[in-house]
């Protein structure tokens, strides 16, 4: 993917920002530098920079616990403030920036400020390399970084002072008319930079953004488990023998959501409603539970096919048994080598076990 051209902008020099990365700040820091530029904002305090460079990361960190690499402190601050600041996952995005803006709290601050030691300056060093043989140190480096942007010397995309940095003018209509394609090529190299450090991760791509909205699996419920209800009166729960009617189950997704990110009904089971909200997004020790989990999976698929054999839902297993035709299909060591595997990379990935 290539930014939008200009036939009087050095856009070269800001697609080299990118290059070279080995932490997630330049992303986040140009993303949020755009969301600035979409409001006309030209004159931006650095803290608000730093605060939406968290609001970005939050959700990716926090609920679907995607790792940035040991190193990175976006990924260790979004962590830490989740605690230190007593905040929900689910904040919204604007309230969560005015909260971190606004923040006096002094680790809060001392979390923020780290960035400033070099993201500001290192996103401009395309304009201002380091002549060959150049050897000044990092100090050095930095204050000529700042002093240049201050004359906006190189066509460089903003300067740099103590506390805000402000926007170039011959860049402000290019970022303005060309966000959304400029937010989009940041994303697509933020996604490939994150899909490398999580190689087994399903759907980094939808990982990056809170989703407007979480689906009521009501579908799920009317034209499959209910049906299956209907035929079988009860379900025992596989997690508490409980027996569950039609009127009173809760869909669960046996693999976390915030893991696969998606409602494909072979990761779905009908459970207790109040088990599940204990639950939550911690993972099934398979030794206890998998057995349970391929059994009832398996009934609901002979009375599905059964009543209704051109169901939608069936689609959804394909993926696993591309020759899925009949129940003889579904066997227990291919549905294990779907469910196993996905299980572990979660709790690698921070997910815990009940």
């Amino acid at each position: 993917m290539h930014l939008p051209s200009s036939s009087t902008l050095p856009t070269n020099l800001l697609a080299a920002a990118f290059g070279n990365t080995s932490a997630t700040y330049k992303f986040y820091w140009f993303l949020a530098l755009l969301d600035k530029a979409e409001q006309t904002q030209w004159k931006i305090g650095k803290q608000e920079l730093f605060a939406g460079m968290i609001s970005h990361a939050w959700y990716t960190v926090n609920y679907f616990q995607i790792s940035f690499g040991k190193q990175d402190l976006i990924h260790q601050t979004a962590a830490t403030l989740l605690k230190t600041e007593g905040l929900k996952v689910d904040i919204k995005r604007p309230e969560l920036e005015k909260i971190l803006e606004h923040s006096q709290d002094k680790q809060t601050l001392r979390l923020l400020g780290h960035f400033n030691k070099n993201v500001p300056h290192w996103f401009l060093t395309p304009w201002f390399p380091k002549a060959k043989g150049n050897t000044e140190n990092d100090n050095a480096y930095r204050k000529r970084i700042y002093q240049s942007s201050q004359a906006f010397e190189n066509g460089c995309l903003y300067a740099l002072w103590d506390n805000h940095i402000l926007i170039n003018p011959i860049w402000q209509d290019y970022l303005f008319a060309n966000a959304k394609v400029l937010r989009d090529f940041c994303y697509w190299n933020l996604a490939n930079f994150l899909q490398v450090r999580n190689p087994n991760v399903p759907d980094i791509n939808g990982k990056l953004v809170k989703p407007p909205f979480r689906g009521t699996l009501a579908n799920q419920r009317k034209y499959f488990w209910d049906i299956v209800f209907r035929e079988l009166g009860t379900v025992d729960c596989i997690f508490t023998a409980t027996k569950l009617k039609q009127e009173n189950y809760a869909l669960d997704h046996f693999i976390p959501h915030a893991f696969v990110a998606h409602d494909l009904m072979w990761n779905l089971v009908p459970i207790n409603s109040t088990f599940n909200s204990y639950k939550s997004d911690r993972l099934a020790p398979l030794d206890q539970y998998f057995d349970k989990l391929y059994n009832l999976q398996y009934e609901a698929l002979q009375i599905i096919l059964h009543h209704t054999p051109k169901n939608k839902f069936l689609e959804e297993y394909y993926p696993l048994f591309p020759s899925f035709s009949n129940l003889g299909d579904f066997t227990y060591d291919r549905y294990k080598e779907t469910i196993q595997p996905l299980t572990a990379i979660a709790h690698n990935n921070g997910f815990l076990y009940l």
